[in-house]
């Protein structure tokens, strides 16, 4: 395996304004590891924030932002109710799939009668494809059918649209996948593709584009449906979540307001659930459903996994929208259990792949390209996208065991081959890709495609099935690609810390604070958390049981950790790996801070360890800090390493790295050497500021901002307050070049003056309690911020 490289993501200070008002959500915690974060990924205005951390605060957009395409879907629709005509959903088998197909067939469900003139139709994963084929087509019209709506598939189907055609079917695509070159022969097609990459619609998944066609049917209809549109944004955010879309714009909103229904819902007691069956399966999972990773860790891999055990995942959709309280509580164990069985599967099937990397030379390997006749098709995509990201490089997955047919996960008809012709006399591989270090997977492979049988997918994930005897042709072809678009640069495996923290900032408060940025995704990752001179106690690890309390091959180390930061331990979790892999003696991390629902504890989930010998954080930023706090005489340093004192106990980080910046550019150690501060009370520094004024303005004398200051014992801000608070009192403050005149008249605001003075109190408590805070922070912190500068 190639060296993993860690990289500690560039900070940038946010201004004081800025982390006021991200604390004004976060009141219980001091908000500056959020407000950095928020910063460094683009939240820079008090509009921007309000509308990412409350959705209340979120302009969505409106269905018909889609354009002429979604007036013709509905206008179809329409015609379909006047007329009676029978609807088919076509939808798919992965999470998206399933949950776009039940937020069609409750939202639909609502215009047209289930069962009879509302059907729906999901692929079976082990024997079909992706997307549409013209053998159900024709099924769909020997039963009368007029019409199919697709969902999270569709868009490149440009022959099996053509079939349908042909047989007197209408179809009306929904979708988000790559768009073909030119519009296929539907009714319509609703693919945020089409839309300005910029547009908050465009990152929508599946399930969302299939919500915004029920939102305008609704809006076009509003007197016909008897249940609300909100009761399906539950389903939108599991399909969301459970997709790996970028969560901006639109989709951030609707997994907001799913994410709290979600929660509402499995608060009530089974038999008053709206939605029992996913209730049951939290239940199993051991999940809440109030976090993002309830979904991508709980719902989300047990719907995916019917389909990669069992091929057949349709009652999928019965189980996550029927009210049958019994049928779903036998369906969610049916789904467990194929969840188990999907672990297992993995396991073998990624020991297996370790067994042929270890005899791969990684350094001529641009892309990993491994096939076996005994994998389980269904699994290759998680175990690739392990691969991808331990290796660093593109993964290619392949099962030739021997069955014809259509292809693997997330193929469609993008190929060069007919939908109808024959492949019996081929012996096909099928299998998933995953991509890393942002190579665009599906332009990688599409430049294969005349190697190819199918293929389909996005940048970072592809299905696809080709002719065994292609198989080195092809790895070679595409190996080549890769290389050629690289130019000579070196794929290396990375990880990325957010922010640099110490054992004791882990808890409640940091995580209630880095939940404002949930839900998490692509474009917005789960914060990762750089814990350094760290290490492990207590470990022990244990295969984890089933939900029927049977052993399975899976293993959980946990244990304990601790810094110099606190005397208290922090307890943790590593998922898939043993005990004996934790790192002996002081090491550094990277883990994610977590709620176990469960155990009713907070807890890290460690991403990654190595010891400290090893480690090299990819930061050129690095400056010696002395600790020289509360000593009486300071020792004295030959010139060439005399430090650069800092005498004043700042109040913010930004201030301290004001210190460190420049302590850096002189090349100088950094000194710490302010007392403890004994600071007077608020009340007692605003009557001194009024005394000074009153002083200064019957003595007619000049004073500087720095004397003020000083006498007072408060920094600039609070200061600023004060003066503000002295005009309403009848002062006037004029400047003359550097030098403050206070002045008296007889013009006075009561009550503007008390607002002012509570300001200046609180800005004055806020202070002081930030001072108190730094006068102690462990040497370790601060070292911590100096790698994360």
């Amino acid at each position: 395996m190639s060296e993993q490289q860690w990289i500690l993501a560039t900070t940038e200070q946010p201004p004081e304004w800025f982390i006021q008002a991200v604390k004004q959500y976060a009141p219980a915690s001091g908000g500056y590891f959020a407000a950095q974060l928020l910063w460094q990924r683009g939240i820079r205005d008090d509009a921007q924030l309000a509308a990412f951390v409350n959705p209340k605060a979120y302009q969505p957009a409106n269905p018909f932002e889609f354009g002429q395409e979604i007036h013709r879907a509905v206008e179809r629709l329409q015609q379909a109710r006047e007329t009676g005509e029978k609807i088919a959903i076509w939808g798919d088998f992965d999470a998206d799939g399933i949950t776009s197909t039940a937020v069609l067939w409750d939202g639909l469900g609502q215009f047209f009668a289930q069962n009879t003139q509302l059907i729906y139709y999901i692929p079976n994963r082990l024997t079909e494809s992706h997307g549409l084929n013209c053998q159900g087509i024709e099924r769909l019209a020997k039963q009368g059918f007029q019409l199919i709506v697709t969902c999270d598939t569709g868009s490149t189907n440009i022959s099996e649209i053509t079939y349908a055609k042909q047989l007197g079917i209408d179809v009306i695509v929904t979708d988000h996948h790559t768009l073909p070159p030119e519009r296929p022969p539907v009714t319509a097609i609703i693919n945020p593709r089409y839309l300005h990459q910029t547009h908050q619609l465009f990152h929508l998944s599946g399930v969302a584009v299939a919500y915004k066609l029920v939102e305008a049917l609704y809006q076009t209809l509003p007197n016909v449906p008897q249940q609300p549109l909100q009761d399906l944004l539950d389903l939108v955010a599991v399909g969301l979540i459970a997709d790996l879309v970028q969560l901006s714009g639109d989709c951030r909103y609707l997994a907001q307001l799913g994410i709290g229904q979600l929660q509402e819902d499995f608060k009530k007691t089974p038999g008053m659930r709206r939605r029992p069956g996913v209730g049951r399966l939290l239940e199993l999972c051991q999940k809440s459903g109030d976090r993002p990773t309830d979904i991508s860790f709980g719902l989300g891999p047990r719907i995916n996994a019917v389909s990669r055990i069992q091929g057949d995942a349709s009652f999928c959709v019965e189980l996550l929208t029927s009210r049958d309280q019994k049928r779903v509580n036998e369906l969610a164990e049916v789904t467990e259990l194929a969840n188990t069985r999907r672990k297992s599967l993995q396991k073998d099937v990624a020991q297996q792949v370790a067994q042929k990397l270890s005899k791969m030379d990684l350094s001529t390997t641009s892309v990993i390209v491994l096939e076996d006749p005994q994998w389980a098709v269904g699994v290759l995509g998680l175990v690739a996208g392990q691969v991808a990201q331990e290796t660093g490089r593109p993964t290619i997955l392949l099962s030739t065991e021997g069955v014809g047919g259509l292809g693997g996960e997330n193929t469609s008809s993008s190929s060069p081959s007919s939908p109808t012709s024959s492949t019996s006399s081929t012996l096909l591989a099928r299998g998933s890709a995953r991509s890393v270090n942002s190579v665009d997977l599906y332009q990688l492979v599409k430049h294969q495609s005349h190697l190819l049988h199918r293929f389909g997918g996005h940048p970072y994930a592809a299905g696809l099935s080709l002719p065994v005897e292609n198989i080195p042709l092809f790895t070679e072809a595409i190996n080549q690609r890769l290389r050629q678009s690289l130019g000579g640069t070196t794929l290396t495996p990375t990880v990325q810390a957010d922010l640099a923290v110490t054992v004791a900032d882990l808890g409640k408060e940091l995580f209630l604070e880095l939940k404002l940025l949930e839900p998490c995704g692509m474009g917005n990752p789960v914060p990762k958390l750089l814990i350094q001179n760290c290490w492990f106690e207590n470990a022990w690890h244990r295969n984890q049981q089933d939900w029927q309390g049977k052993k399975v091959q899976y293993i959980k180390a946990e244990f304990d950790i601790r810094d110099g930061s606190t005397r208290n331990p922090f307890p943790g979790v590593w998922w898939g790996h043993y005990k004996d892999e934790l790192s002996i003696g002081r090491c550094d991390c990277i883990a994610e801070l977590d709620y176990n629902t469960f155990k009713k504890r907070y807890e890290i989930r460690l991403m990654a360890v190595r010891s400290r010998q090893q480690s090299a954080i990819n930061n050129q930023n690095s400056a010696l800090v002395i600790d020289w706090r509360n000593i009486s005489t300071l020792p004295l340093l030959p010139s060439p390493t005399s430090p650069l004192l800092l005498k004043d106990c700042p109040t913010s980080w930004e201030d301290l790295r004001a210190h460190l910046r420049r302590s850096l550019h002189n090349q100088q150690p950094l000194a710490l050497a302010w007392s403890k501060p004994d600071p007077k009370p608020p009340e007692q520094i605003w009557l001194t500021l009024v005394g000074l004024a009153k002083y200064l303005s019957r003595t007619n004398q000049l004073v500087t901002r720095m004397q003020l200051l000083e006498k007072l014992g408060i920094n600039d801000q609070a200061l600023l307050l004060g003066l503000r608070g002295l005009k309403y009192l009848g002062f006037k403050i004029s400047r003359q070049d550097r030098l403050l005149t206070f002045s008296q008249h007889s013009t006075i605001e009561p009550s503007l003056a008390e607002a002012a003075v509570e300001k200046f109190l609180a800005a004055v408590r806020e202070e002081q309690f930030q001072r108190e805070y730094f006068a102690e922070v462990p040497l370790s912190t601060i070292e911590a911020i100096v790698n994360s500068q």
